[in-house]
């Protein structure tokens, strides 16, 4: 009987893991969703494409941008932070980024003359969008910076409560992201048969200009940092 014996987990003591693992969901669900309500290359992709694309654009975006952070959550348990938290690393980054930013904003210049709203041809993409989340996250330099820093306090916190507890996080931190991006380009979508070709052409500029304002404060940190 002393061999078969075991010894469960008190009942209070589920209850607590319980509550601890809401806490970390609920706390990782709205600081996520707190940053991704923010202005930012990913979210000036979802409103420009979504006038055509329709209420996928977000969550193909997102999915992209969860496997990126997935193999992020990944290195960091394996002692990536070090490497990410590094000037030279940090400029890299930085000035890659704002080249791909200002690549995908002059590009989306360019096509304002001829761009018109064909819902008979949504079929032809212009990009995949999956591969569009990996890219925008990856140019963005304070993504790696805020996964080194604030991502791995979190994600040391939670393996106090073994894999569930990354996992709860995780989950939390991908859910805020789908919520609000799908959200807005669920909005846009519905309402895209009330866009006329002119109103399509200034949102495709506003959004273009604001990855050139990205591009610019990207390129600037990048040099700034390599004087400092």
């Amino acid at each position: 009987m002393l061999l078969q014996r075991k010894f469960p987990v008190p009942e209070e003591g589920r209850i607590q893991v319980m509550l601890a693992l809401a806490t970390i969901f609920g706390s990782s669900f709205v600081l996520a969703l707190s940053g991704a309500m923010m202005p930012g290359p990913l979210l000036s992709v979802t409103i420009s494409e979504s006038p055509s694309r329709g209420f996928m654009t977000g969550p193909l975006l997102i999915a992209g941008h969860a496997v990126l952070e997935l193999a992020m959550v990944v290195a960091l348990l394996l002692g990536l932070a070090p490497i990410l938290v590094q000037d030279r690393a940090f400029v890299i980054i930085a000035l890659a980024g704002a080249l791909i930013l200002l690549w995908m904003a002059l590009g989306m210049f360019r096509s304002l003359p001829s761009l018109r709203l064909d819902f008979a041809e949504s079929g032809k993409q212009r990009s995949n969008l999956f591969l569009a989340g990996i890219v925008l996250s990856l140019a963005n330099p304070y993504w790696a910076v805020w996964w080194a820093t604030i991502g791995l306090g979190y994600i040391l916190y939670c393996k106090g409560f073994g894999l569930a507890g990354v996992g709860v996080f995780f989950i939390g931190h991908i859910m805020a992201d789908l919520f609000w991006y799908g959200a807005v380009s669920t909005a846009i979508g519905r309402g895209r048969h009330f866009l006329s070709d002119k109103i399509y052409r200034v949102i495709i500029g506003i959004c273009a200009g604001f990855l050139m304002f990205f591009a610019g404060i990207f390129a600037y940190a990048g040099v700034l940092r390599i004087f400092m």
